[in-house]
Formats: structure tokens, sequence, C-alpha cells
């Protein structure tokens, strides 16, 4: 399948408006509602079966897509291999489409493996739209392909202008993402998720939609991943090297941490010589992750380096140097390690970022601060976790992240008996866990946290469901596959156990239980 080439398709758009311009021919305008979407690891599901894959979007496409954007009276503008443009002229019937969609697909991928699964992304805007023969352009086309870049697989993002027409209208709650930074748009673009999993959450909209100022440090960051650019001198091999950019964003995916930009955007800089700053600026991303990998008889090397882009700052970097047998498990092995070492490199330097910045701190600075202090494993330091997380709490009702590093400082202070003593700490855990739960369900660190409980609570069968399902929403979770060790260990399987541990350690052989992890293995 070839490629699409952006620059190319720009300048025939340029010249055709043109020559419009100069024949005195009018230019059609309208609003409307504009629906983008495009298939999360695309690429790497090709790869791992090109037929079956195809023939599955197709399916889906017949199934449930297709049918959805007819019943809600919607018009497909084009579609492009896994993605494809939509307007509506109502943005309420925009945003059920795309709910329904996700739900049915949801279902629909409930016995699918998860590395097969094909989910969407998809981005729903308002905005003024240029019509030209057979295809639509404009900000308003623009801002939906960036919102969809944005969210997560099986998710839904939108304007904070739609968010504003259906909140009222539609039984739907939307978490604030912060601003970002649109390419060719002058002014950052507020950006809220579409909360559909729980429809009549009891958490409202308002207390889910705190305001933040564009200032990088009160949203979460993001981060693109470049294509990992080929070295082998063989452009049959470049296969490889887009399977392991296609696994790591998916991967990446899997973290509530940050946002991930869309293989979709990221792959427009194939091939071209990348100025990191240059990136950062026209994405709105903090973070880039570049790479290669080289390949040579039988062996395979990969190299990743986590970039700053403001400050072209190296915050992480790492080589793999592996046997090439099976190919695709490699793929997979190395997208998980590249994964989960970045997330602390990024929490990291977000907690030097929030460290930095003076005045009064927002909702996500002190959550980053309160991971910061958690990390210090002292008594004054896990007291400051629970007045920072409180705080940010405070301000942001539907924080999950907060409400579980208060959970995990209760912990660590019902071992070391400190704070209000281990019982009242233990009960305290059990607490913040189930509202780090009800405030985001798909958290991981959240169950996680509520399999503590259950765990220093006697109840190792429910714990071990807490984390498996932790590990359902993020395979790449240190804690949760290190704490499922630590429940087999308790419950007397000792193979199963060291079977997790092992694997908590390979995940993250810097990470910040990984002594907790080798002392459960004796």
């Amino acid at each position: 399948m070839q490629a699409a080439n952006p620059i190319g398709e720009a300048q025939l758009v340029l010249a055709d408006f043109g020559e419009a311009i100069l024949s005195g021919e009018r230019v059609e305008r309208r609003l409307a509602a504009i629906l983008a979407a495009d298939v999360a690891g695309y690429s790497r599901l090709m790869g791992l079966d090109e037929e079956g894959t195809l023939a599955a979007l197709k399916g889906h496409r017949r199934a449930v897509v297709d049918l959805k954007i007819a019943e809600h009276r919607g018009r497909i503008v084009k579609t492009t291999g896994d993605g494809m443009l939509v307007e509506f002229a109502s943005i309420v019937d925009g945003v059920r489409c795309a709910v329904d969609v996700q739900r049915q697909m949801a279902e629909r991928n409930g016995s699918i493996p998860p590395e097969r699964r094909i989910e969407f992304r998809i981005g729903l805007n308002v905005g003024d739209i240029i019509i030209d023969d057979k295809d639509i352009y404009g900000d308003g086309v623009n801002i939906a392909a960036r919102l969809e870049a944005l969210a997560d697989p099986g998710g839904i993002c939108v304007s904070r202008i739609v968010r504003d027409e259906v909140r009222d209208k539609l039984h739907f709650s939307f978490e604030d993402m912060g601003e970002h930074q649109v390419k060719n748009i002058a002014r950052p673009v507020p950006i809220h998720r579409v909360r559909f999993d729980k429809p009549g959450n009891e958490v409202s909209a308002a207390a889910l939609t705190t305001t933040r100022s564009a200032r990088p440090s009160q949203q979460k960051p993001s981060i693109v991943v470049l294509p990992f650019a080929n070295m082998s001198g063989d452009a049959e091999q470049a296969y490889f090297s887009e399977g392991i950019t296609e696994d790591i964003i998916t991967n990446l995916s899997h973290f509530h941490s940050f946002f991930v930009i869309s293989r979709s955007t990221s792959f427009t800089y194939k091939g071209s010589g990348v100025n990191v700053g240059k990136v950062g600026r026209e994405l709105g991303v903090r973070y880039v992750l570049e790479g290669s990998v080289r390949q040579a008889a039988n062996r395979v090397r990969i190299s990743a380096q986590l970039i700053e882009a403001a400050t072209g700052h190296h915050l992480w970097a790492e080589r793999y140097d592996r046997e090439l047998a099976d190919v695709f498990a490699l793929q997979d092995e190395i997208a998980r390690s590249i994964a989960a070492a970045i997330e602390p490199g990024i929490i990291a330097a977000e907690i030097q970022q929030a460290r930095k910045e003076p005045g009064e701190l927002d909702a996500w600075d002190r959550t980053i601060r309160a991971h910061w202090h958690i990390c210090r494993f002292t008594c004054e330091h896990l007291a400051e976790t629970r007045r920072l997380s409180t705080e940010a709490i405070l301000l942001d009702r539907a924080n999950s992240t907060a409400y579980a590093a208060l959970a995990f400082a209760r912990h660590f202070e019902a071992l070391f008996g400190w704070g209000d003593g281990p019982t009242e700490s233990h009960n305290r855990l059990g607490e913040a866990a189930r509202k780090a739960i009800a405030a985001d369900d798909r958290n991981p660190t959240a169950h996680t946290a509520l399999a503590i409980f259950e765990l220093f609570s006697g109840r190792h069968e429910e714990a071990r469901l807490c984390l498996r399902r932790a590990l359902k929403d993020n395979p790449n979770s240190e804690f949760a596959r290190g704490y499922l060790g630590v429940t087999y260990a308790f419950a007397g399987d000792y193979d199963a156990a060291l079977q997790h541990l092992d694997e908590a350690i390979r995940l993250s052989p810097r990470g910040l239980l990984v002594v907790i992890w080798h002392l459960c293995k004796g």
C-alpha cells in the first residue's frame, strides 16, 4: 500500500485554490461538525496479518462504522487506508455517532486478543470548512485531525466548543486535557476527553473540566514517537523499523501519565530530516522519542532516545542488541521495554519542571510533586504526598492519579507504622483506591492500589482480579506485574510468583520498587 504524500497533496490543494481564485470562482464555505478517525497500531496489525486485518477492518466498517454514520446523518468525505473524515450537520449527531461506534467496537473486541484488536481513535470539532469538489479543508478539519491524534485507542477527544455545545444535551462527562498547540493555528486549542464508559457518572461535568492555563506544566505532557530510522541499508527491512515504531506508540498509549500522538500524525515525518524543536512546536508536544534499527545477519540493534523538544536535552537513551529469531515477538519485547522505561523518564522531567516553576500550582503540578515525594520513602515525604494529593483532588475531583498517589502513600505509611497507624492507614488506602477507580476505572495504577488493599486484607483472589484488570489496561505496568508476583507468593504459588517478579524486573530494571521484587524472589 503506497503511503500518502502530505506535501504533494498540499501542493495540489493550493494549486486548485489558486486556479479558483484566478478564474474568479467563489470558494464555498460552511459551518460543520467534523469527525476524524484512524486505527491505532495499524501498521503493526498489517505486519502481523495483512489479509486478516484488511478483512476485519472492512467487517467493522460494514457492520458498525458506516451504519452508525448513516444512522446519525453523517457524510463520509473520504477514507485514507485506516482513516476517515466525516461531516455532520449537527455536532450532537456527531458525538452520538462516535460514542455508539466506540461502544460497539469495545463489545466486538471483547473476545479478541488485545494484540489483534482494531481500535479507533476519534476526534471531533466544529468549525468553518472549505468545500472543494469531494473534499473539505480548513482550520476546523485540521483541529479535528489533531484531536484524533490525541485520543486513546477506543477513545474520543473533542474541542471545547464541542463540549460546550453538547454537555447539556447528552449524558456524557468530559475530562479536561488542557490546551494544545495545533499546527497552523495561532492560539492553543482546549481539548477534552469524552467519558462515555460510565454514563450517568456521579462526578459532574463541571468537576471534570477544571480550567487550566496554556502553561505547559499545567497539563499532562504529550509525546510523539517519530518513525525509527532503518539503518540496515536494505529498504526491504523497513517493515521492521515501522513495526517497532507502531508497537511503541500502542504500548505508550496504555499509560495515563501522558498523551501520545497517533501514528497517522507521527508518520508524516518519515524519511525527512527532523528538527526536534520544530516537531515540538508543530505538534504542541513536550517530548520526542526517536531511534534507529540496524539489522545484520541474525542480529538486530535498536537505539532509542527520549528528548525534551524545547531544549533538545536528552532525558533517556538505551541500546538493545538481540538475536533476530521471532521477528514479531522481538518487536513486542523491545517496544514494551522502551515504553516501560520512558514513563519514569517523563515523570522525572515533569517533576523537575514542577519544582522549577514559581507561582501557584495547579492540580497537575501538585499531582506530579506528590509522586516525587512518594518516591523518597520517609515519614515526612509521605505526609507531603498526602497534602499535595489532597490539594490536587480539591482542585480536580476527577483526578484519579492523585487519588492513586494518596492510596500508595497510605500503603507505605501502613507498612512502616507512620501517619495514622497501620490499621487506619490501611483503611484509608482502600478508600482512596476506590475513589481513584470511581474517577477513572481504566487507570491501572488505581486498580493496583485496590489490589494492594485486598492483598494486605488477606483476600488474595480479589487482589489477583484487580491486578489482572490493571494489566489488561496496561500490560507494561511494572507495579501491577510486580504486585501480582507478590500476591502469588503470599498465596504459596512460588513458580507463578517468580514468573511475574522476573517480568516486572525485565520491564523496569531501574524501577522504583525493583529492590522489593528482588527481595521477594529471595
